[in-house]
């Protein structure tokens, strides 16, 4: 089974939101359905960054780092490649 963790980008208010899943297209419709209480008052939401790993322990723990403090400067980066390539579009 692959397992799927993601980084999320918040139109509404700036933010990020990191998740693991096994199906992602799924996960990402319930974010911008609201049945994800986490992310409702942040829609829409749009997918910047994912990784893809066969072990869902390392998934985990993948994603457990990125919601650490100490993923602070990589996904500063993710969000800002993100949105310099939406300004050029």
């Amino acid at each position: 089974m692959i397992y799927f963790v993601y980084i999320l980008y918040s139109k509404k208010d700036d933010s990020l939101y990191v998740g693991c899943t096994t199906n992602i297209n799924s996960r990402i419709k319930h974010h911008n359905s609201g049945s994800v209480q986490s992310t409702r008052n942040r829609r829409p939401l749009v997918v910047i960054h994912t990784e893809e790993f066969f072990d869902k322990a390392l998934a985990f723990n993948r994603e457990r780092f990125l919601k650490s403090l100490w993923s602070a400067r990589f996904k500063k980066k993710i969000k800002k490649n993100y949105l310099e390539r939406q300004q050029k579009v």
